[in-house]
């Protein structure tokens, strides 16, 4: 009985050992030395095509990415090539019938390369010709596997896979021999209309049928099928869109083409070639292959998802082309309903101002991000008010969140002891503070308003008086107020600089050069907000209040499984208790009675908002950033309005808001309290309060 193995190598060397009496033929008619013959060349050839090979086994074609909200619902396509891979018995037999008609009339019957057609060719080539196609199915499959998977991002390799050469050829055809003994003929025709190209981005027969027609690749008429397999020659040339007359013309040869191979019987061909092209209109039609083209309540979360995704470990091009399923944590009820609520407050297309807003869901184990909205869209068209910055996610707010960040303050006295939240701060109206830097003289704060003097830190988180808070962060250091910052939740915005941006070390000028985390480790002005923060790691420092003072990374992301439903493992950094439960729950309890007595209180009592609740305001020096930061029964919140344009001034009250010169500019509770309101409002219908957690009698007074 003879060996099996020597009996596929004796079949995979018929063929081949063809080819190179071919190659010989081609060199001898060639001015080559005579040194160089057919034998060498096949084993320069032999050399390479094992590896090539190995390549295209191992090389998965690139498929679209799909994001999808917590529900399953597709929110966005991610892709570099719209691809959507269709088994042999998903696609029409006109399809078949007409790129078999068209490309390869013996593509049933060779042996993976047509010997006939490379003798033709070999001819013609070597009286100086130029170099003839001649290749099957099978090789052609090769080639574009080579150029639209192996070798996509490498364009030098790409040339050299499409170079009129004898070696290239012989290569190929080699390859051509291996994967016919390997693969049935329906499968490498599938695998062949799975991979080429048909003009742009449309990779593949069942994405054509669907961009060009929208139709399914089983579903394809004659006149369909035959346009699209008259495409595969030349994409660009045929393109039924840029060139109909010609696109046309090679449809009605594939049409006769089919006729002659037997596919259609003549008499149905004048019917199908006198049909019009039937193309969609204003095509291909193909999905976005970004965030941008995600709707309005989820482009900045699916940025941000991908983003997330991409600092775990995943490659852009990974994400483009891995076929993955993208479950995210977004909430479709959450998200509209506070998109609805900011462009309430300001119109998507309002001139000069942004109105963030991100949503974070609390919890020991991880901190869900549920929605993350703007009244700008992302999108790239500004006069459409849209933005491809992620001014939610990102420190895109680049005046600051105002006093909100006299909670970082707060938190760093309570757990150095130097204040408890019923110790009296000291609170004139005014005073000028020793500074760290010697040379910086003293530092001059004024209250905007009148309080007492004394106020509690209780107090004085309710109404936000400036003095007493730069005295308390003088009293506890800027070192533990910056790091009690970072530990809350701003990882990010602290490592941007002073600019929210990543800093450049080649600025002589350390707002620029440095990150905030250093730039403001002499600067008092920290706990009044006047730096960039991200909106959404803002929501997160309540939602780490709101879970016993446990941080964990705003995580946007349920689930990612591959192109074969496999699980895909997300790395993250793990969650860390970063302050006492006690400390958390007192300072929960300090930021109680805003929405009640304090700050925003005349904004909750004008939206009959009476649910316990958390929250704190926060206003810039000249109006340009207005925020307030909070939560209520499991929604950890932050609502920003800033000045977006490039002609910033100060933000004004009003419907819609405004920039302006109104001379008594938005306040937190007035601008940017009254969307959370709106939206928790509505989500929170009908659901009973939850109580805000008391305060630890460990923390009530100073301990220092």
């Amino acid at each position: 009985m003879p060996n099996l193995d020597s009996v596929k190598r004796r079949r995979d060397v018929v063929p081949f050992a063809g080819l190179c009496v071919l190659a010989g033929i081609l060199v001898a008619g060639t001015a080559a030395p005579a040194t160089i013959g057919a034998g060498l060349l096949s084993n320069q050839v032999s050399d390479s095509v094992d590896a090539i090979s190995a390549q295209l086994a191992a090389a998965d074609p690139p498929l679209v990415t799909t994001v999808t909200d917590r529900d399953g619902t597709p929110i966005a396509t991610l892709y570099a090539q719209y691809r959507l891979p269709v088994a042999a018995a998903g696609i029409a037999t006109t399809v078949k019938a007409a790129i078999i008609a068209v490309e390869d009339r013996r593509f049933y019957t060779e042996g993976g390369v047509d010997l006939q057609g490379m003798l033709r060719a070999a001819v013609n080539d070597s009286t100086g010709g130029a170099l003839q196609g001649a290749s099957t199915i099978t090789q052609q499959d090769v080639k574009n596997h080579l150029i639209n998977v192996v070798d996509r991002n490498d364009p030098a390799a790409q040339q050299a896979d499409r170079e009129d050469s004898l070696a290239r050829k012989l290569r190929e055809a080699k390859m051509a021999v291996q994967l016919n003994e390997t693969k049935s003929k329906d499968d490498i025709l599938a695998d062949y209309l799975n991979v080429v190209e048909f003009s742009g981005t449309v990779y593949g027969v069942s994405a054509a049928a669907k961009a060009y027609f929208g139709t399914t690749a089983d579903k394809l008429t004659v006149p369909q099928a035959a346009l699209l397999a008259g495409m595969v020659n030349n994409p660009s040339v045929y393109n039924p869109y840029a060139h109909p007359d010609k696109a046309l013309q090679r449809r009605n040869l594939v049409i006769d083409d089919m006729v002659t191979n037997g596919s259609i019987p003549a008499s149905y061909a004048a019917t199908a070639k006198a049909a019009p092209l039937g193309l969609l209109p204003n095509g291909p039609v193909t999905p976005s292959g970004t965030c941008l083209g995600a709707a309005p309540d989820a482009g900045f979360f699916c940025a941000y998802a991908e983003s997330y995704l991409v600092h775990a470990g995943f490659t852009p091009d990974q994400l483009a082309t891995g076929g993955y399923t993208i479950k995210t944590t977004l909430d479709p009820h959450v998200s509209q309903v506070t998109k609805d609520a900011v462009d309430a407050n300001v119109p998507t297309t309002q001139d000069g101002v942004a109105n963030t807003f991100a949503v974070v869901q609390p919890g020991r184990a991880g901190h869900q991000v549920l929605a993350m909205v703007a009244n700008r869209n992302y999108g790239t068209d500004p006069a459409q008010g849209e933005t491809s910055t992620d001014i939610v996610a990102d420190a895109s707010n680049e005046f600051g969140a105002g006093s909100s960040f006299k909670i970082f303050t707060s938190a760093a006295a309570l757990v150095t002891g130097k204040a408890g939240l019923d110790t009296p701060l000291a609170n004139p109206d005014s005073q000028c503070f020793p500074v760290p830097d010697p040379h910086s003289g003293c530092y001059t704060v004024h209250n905007d308003g009148h309080y007492a003097d004394p106020i509690t830190l209780a107090d004085g988180l309710a109404t936000s008086p400036n003095v007493a808070f730069v005295g308390l962060e003088s009293q506890v250091g800027l070192p533990a107020v910056l790091d009690m910052a970072y530990q809350l939740g701003l990882r990010n915005t602290l490592a941007t600089n002073d600019a929210g941006h990543a800093p450049d070390p080649k600025s002589g000028n350390p707002q620029y050069s440095r990150p905030q985390s250093e730039y403001f480790e002499n600067l008092l002005s920290f706990t009044l907000g006047n730096s960039p923060v991200s909106p959404l790691e803002m929501a997160n420092v309540s939602a780490t209040l709101m879970s016993g003072g446990v941080w964990c990374p705003p995580d946007p992301v349920l689930s990612v499984t591959d192109r074969n439903g496999a699980a895909v493992p997300v790395p993250q950094p793990a969650c860390e208790q970063v302050i006492p439960a006690g400390v958390a729950n007192t300072l929960e309890a300090g930021l109680s009675r805003d929405t009640t007595s304090g700050t925003s209180a005349e904004a909750a009592h004008a939206a009959g908002w009476t649910r316990p609740d958390i929250g704190k305001t926060g206003t810039t020096q000249q109006s340009e950033s207005v925020a307030f930061v909070g939560g209520v029964d499991g929604y950890a919140v932050s609502s920003m309005v800033f000045a977006d344009g490039s002609h910033p001034r100060e933000i004004c009250p009003g419907t819609p808001v405004h920039l302006g010169n109104c001379g008594h500019g938005a306040f937190g509770g007035t601008v940017a309290a009254p969307p959370y309101f709106h939206a928790m409002s509505r989500l929170l219908a009908g659901v009973p309060d939850q109580p805000i957690p008391p305060a630890d009698p460990a923390y009530l007074t100073a301990r220092d």
